[in-house]
């Protein structure tokens, strides 16, 4: 069934540091940090992401990050297997199959919740060797789409719309997940603009077999979607089958992108609502990159995490840390446990982007319950500036008691900051941001 939250998703992913490299290892020690350190702040996903499934021994994968037919730990019904190698409990000491259970179960007993990648579709090689599907009398020939590959990873053909048996596999696919413990799902190749420029979002009928699938399974499980830019004018259909979709292609530590987000951010700022939460991608802070050959710490400024910080919270984008956990420093840890700034994640809260020029950049967030009123001052520019605006010119506030004078309290400083005649400002570091409670 569709899981439900009082707030959006927060977690880890393994991508941004081990891209397709992660092991079981390297999950639990994530999971362990995670549990010690930033649970009681509301994180929770544990999330294993790509190529969980590709064989590593003999398949070249040192070099290559995809490889056609490289080998993939896969069952009878052409339904994927974690690779032993990599994730050792995927196998029982009597040789039978566990999955990804043990893992699971591991990350349960932490208090967390488990989270996978897929990609859409049927492994090409369950369809070249007419594989039969679980609970349907189809092959899997039968149900694959050869035209339907995804251009940057071909290990799966997309699945025809109507084909008899076509639904049976991913129900099988899905059960197999819940039975295992899978809390969270990132399907991927599955709702960006680019997978067919002539019919953009021409996945839309696997988002609704999984969602099918999902309904079916009996265990709350977040549907997640990716990668993007998602299609506008398609957001009722992501947020009746989804969780949460990618509005962004894959998010990295570059300004460029992070600017570009506060035109997505724009775009997509009306269709976040309980349940449904347009997707700003990972938090790609800390050490990253290594399964990428090269190990660094983001390029963002601390000035810049804030300003992501800021904007996913405000906006109410899904938060999934990028880093190893394991090697968070004090900054950057600061940076993921600001109670203040987390909570605007909420539900109760609803964050509006209230100017957007070149240089900077205005939001306002506020409570439906409480009426709490929170400013968030972004400097887009390559300098310092004085930024501000007046406090009654914000659309979202109006019909609330909008202070002539007082104080408002910056949540990253801790600093207090005087209202006078209704305006608010503040000199602002370059790509900086301060945000405000209005008392």
């Amino acid at each position: 069934m569709k899981a439900m939250s009082k707030r959006a998703p927060m977690g880890w992913n393994s991508y941004d540091y081990y891209d397709t490299s992660v092991t079981e290892a390297d999950v639990r020690a994530n999971a362990d940090y995670m549990a010690n350190h930033l649970k009681e702040y509301g994180w929770e996903y544990i999330v294993v992401d790509i190529q969980w499934y590709a064989k590593k021994t003999g398949s070249m994968r040192d070099k290559y990050q995809y490889i056609p037919f490289g080998g993939i730990e896969m069952d009878e019904f052409g339904r994927l297997w974690p690779d032993p190698e990599k994730f050792p409990s995927a196998v029982r000491k009597d040789g039978a199959k566990s999955g990804f259970g043990p893992l699971a179960d591991y990350v349960h007993s932490l208090g967390l919740k488990f989270g996978i990648h897929m990609m859409r579709g049927i492994p090409r090689e369950a369809a070249h060797r007419h594989l039969k599907i679980m609970g349907s009398m189809a092959l899997a020939s039968e149900i694959a789409d050869p035209h339907s590959i995804c251009a940057w990873n071909p290990d799966m053909y997309g699945i025809r719309k109507d084909a008899n048996g076509a639904q049976d596999y991913y129900d099988s696919v899905i059960q197999l997940y819940a039975d295992w413990g899978v809390d969270f799902i990132k399907c991927d190749d599955i709702c960006t603009t680019n997978m067919n420029l002539l019919h953009p979002y021409a996945a839309a009928h696997e988002v609704e077999m999984i969602a099918k699938a999902i309904e079916k399974c009996g265990r709350p499980v977040m549907f997640s979607l990716s990668p993007g830019p998602a299609v506008v004018s398609r957001a009722s259909h992501y947020g009746r089958y989804a969780n949460m979709w990618r509005i962004t292609d894959d998010f990295w530590d570059s300004w460029d992108h992070l600017l570009h987000m506060f035109y997505q951010c724009e775009k997509w700022q009306n269709y976040v609502q309980e349940g449904s939460y347009p997707d700003c991608d990972m938090l790609p802070v800390g050490m990253i990159g290594k399964g990428f050959g090269k190990e660094r710490r983001t390029n963002f400024t601390w000035e810049e995490q804030k300003t992501m910080m800021t904007l996913w919270c405000m906006f109410g984008s899904p938060l999934m840390i990028g880093a190893e956990l394991t090697k968070l420093d004090s900054e950057t840890t600061t940076l993921l446990t600001n109670r203040e700034v987390l909570k605007l994640l909420s539900n109760d809260y609803v964050g509006r982007q209230a100017e957007l020029e070149r240089d900077y950049a205005v939001w306002s967030s506020l409570n439906k319950k409480t009426s709490e009123k929170y400013i968030a001052l972004f400097n887009l520019a390559e300098e310092e500036r004085q930024i501000g605006i007046s406090i009654g010119q914000i659309q979202q506030f109006n019909g609330e008691l909008i202070q002539k004078t007082g104080m408002a309290y910056e949540l990253w400083s801790g600093e207090s900051c005087r209202i006078e005649n209704g305006y608010i400002g503040a000199k602002i570091p370059e790509h900086g941001v301060k945000i405000f409670q209005i008392k």
